[in-house]
């Protein structure tokens, strides 16, 4: 029997209706087994509708809206539900019952309210959109329509931890070119090759944006195959194919 309670977990620090969804409850199978959202992965369109429409209902939420993420620092405002997938990686929205969100599968999705402002937003952070200024975008759009940083709550949800995302010497380069600082979120891992520490990192724009109340669920989509997709993961066991997280939340009714 499938459980509407079952399918998302959510965070204390967001009063927003919102939900960080895994793998669980869902239609999906294979390697997408079984809450796949991705509207562009090679699972059945039928099945990705139903999947989607399950979370709609469990936020209580009129739409769920996805982009066609491109791991930028693009934002978009939107009052109804497009007509067709936007190239971007942030969404923020006033409009009450309408669900904006984030796919993942190892990058980091972060849910934003400002709730005197009545602003909620959702952004993907992979490393190339954290390092090119995803948060800080979603984080000015926000403010554009009246949030202030010191109101906002964010919540980074489930994506890869450092002990498992093994990067190399050239992404590490990649971050110290833009920011000395930056090599803080790297440490070596046991054959003494480069980590990345992805949460660290979105949580560090976080603080830069001002944003004191800033959190992360702690899940590591990499670790926990049961409970969440990861395109590494898959990548390692040889899959071809992954299915995507979605973390989403709307300003309520």
């Amino acid at each position: 029997m499938f459980h509407m309670t079952d399918i998302a977990s959510t965070h204390p620090a967001l009063s927003s209706p919102h939900g960080f969804f895994g793998r669980r409850g869902g239609v999906s199978d294979g390697v997408y087994a079984t809450l796949n959202t991705g509207q562009r992965s090679d699972d059945n369109p039928d099945h990705v509708a139903t999947n989607r429409a399950r979370i709609a209902k469990w936020l209580g939420a009129d739409s769920v809206v996805s982009l066609a993420q491109i791991h930028s620092s693009e934002v978009v405002f939107i009052d109804a539900v497009p007509d067709q997938l936007i190239q971007a990686d942030g969404l923020v929205t006033m409009t009450p019952g309408l669900a904006v969100s984030a796919m993942s599968a190892d990058c980091g999705p972060v849910l934003f309210e400002d709730t005197d402002a009545g602003v909620v937003a959702a952004c993907h952070a992979g490393w190339r959109g954290a390092l090119s200024g995803i948060v800080e975008s979603t984080v000015a759009a926000m403010c554009e329509l009246g949030a202030q940083p010191t109101r906002i709550r964010a919540v980074l949800g489930p994506c890869i931890s450092q002990p498992n995302y093994e990067v190399g010497d050239t992404f590490k380069a990649a971050f110290a070119e833009v920011s000395e600082d930056y090599t803080q979120f790297f440490e070596p891992g046991s054959s003494g090759v480069p980590h990345f520490d992805l949460p660290g990192f979105i949580l560090s724009r976080l603080d830069a944006c001002g944003i004191e109340n800033r959190y992360w669920t702690g899940h590591c989509t990499y670790a926990d195959e049961t409970e969440y997709f990861s395109y590494r993961r898959n990548t390692h066991q040889g899959l071809s194919g992954y299915g995507r997280n979605l973390s989403a939340i709307m300003r309520p009714h």
